[in-house]
């Protein structure tokens, strides 16, 4: 096997695992711009992820799964917004409390319902439908790369899209940044902050809902803790990426290639699989220092 058609495969897995990162960090960056750090994105993921394939299992519907899943992250991103926003909890508390309480409680319903706190198979359960277009798809190395994947993943790029527009080209996009870089001239325009804090914390619940979709639908199946930290990667991405949505797809493409170099090279690399396995996680540490320095030098 050449390189090039090995490095395709590696590129294209890439995309897919880059999902959830993407999804998450989109979500994550409304409430950014709003002056809110969302560090409760990992925990809407596992919420996800857990009442999308429970739903979609139920009701033999990939699209009711999806929904009803999106529908109870956004639900918990209420519970989240409402608290931090109109209890004036601290947020960092609170989206702690939100992380701890998605994993208490897929864990209390997986074992109360299913009654097992381990991984959840469906085997009945419909596949997500891949965009597989052959005239497109025999379009060397970019037909490999860009087609095949599972409709979400192109959900995923419409949702970036929008984002895009919805910022820098409406009204709420500009109250939006308003609210993060000047919340006392909004209030002075007759404006509340919190509204636009929460609006972006329920999009960051959707979007996540999204996220953990792809997780636990892909794969068929729910594995406990199945977000494993993607949460907060999908923080230093939106960090990485500039708080920016293309900023975000292209950080997001970084570390969902360090997941699949780390796949791939289990099966060809002699050192520890534990140390593979932490490769992303090494990136992302590798990124935030790298971010850092690049922001002091350039503060100097």
């Amino acid at each position: 096997m050449n390189d090039g058609n090995f490095s395709i495969p590696i590129i294209h897995n890439s995309i897919s695992i880059m999902t959830p990162f993407l999804l998450a960090a989109i979500g994550g960056l409304m409430t950014e711009l709003a002056g809110m750090l969302n560090i409760a994105l990992e925990g809407l993921i596992l919420i996800g992820a857990f009442f999308s394939v429970i739903f979609a299992a139920a009701t033999g519907s990939l699209f009711l799964g999806i929904l009803f899943g999106i529908l109870m992250t956004v639900l918990v991103a209420w519970v989240f917004g409402a608290i931090t926003l109109y209890l004036k909890a601290n947020v960092f508390i609170t989206g702690l409390a939100t992380n701890l309480l998605a994993g208490g409680l897929t864990a209390v319903l997986s074992f109360h319902f299913f009654g097992t706190k381990g991984v959840l198979m469906f085997n009945d359960l419909p596949s997500l439908p891949s965009l597989n277009v052959p005239a497109l798809h025999g379009i060397p190395v970019i037909g490999d790369i860009l087609f095949g994947h599972s409709i979400l993943v192109y959900l995923s790029w419409l949702i970036v899209a929008i984002a895009w527009i919805a910022i820098y080209k409406t009204p709420f996009g500009f109250r939006l940044r308003g609210t993060g870089s000047n919340p006392r001239a909004m209030i002075a325009l007759g404006i509340k902050p919190q509204q636009y804090q929460m609006a972006g914390t329920l999009i960051s619940g959707f979007t996540c809902g999204i996220a953990g979709a792809v997780l636990t639908l892909n794969l068929g199946a729910y594995v406990p803790n199945i977000s494993s930290g993607r949460g907060w990667i999908a923080l230093v991405v939106i960090y990485l990426g500039g708080k920016t949505p293309l900023g975000i797809l292209a950080a997001a493409f970084v570390f969902g290639l360090a997941e699949s170099l780390s796949n791939y090279a289990q099966g060809f690399i002699d050192i520890p699989a534990d140390f593979i396995l932490a490769f992303p996680y090494i990136i992302t540490v590798a990124a935030m220092v790298i971010m850092s320095i690049f922001q002091s030098r350039k503060e100097d």
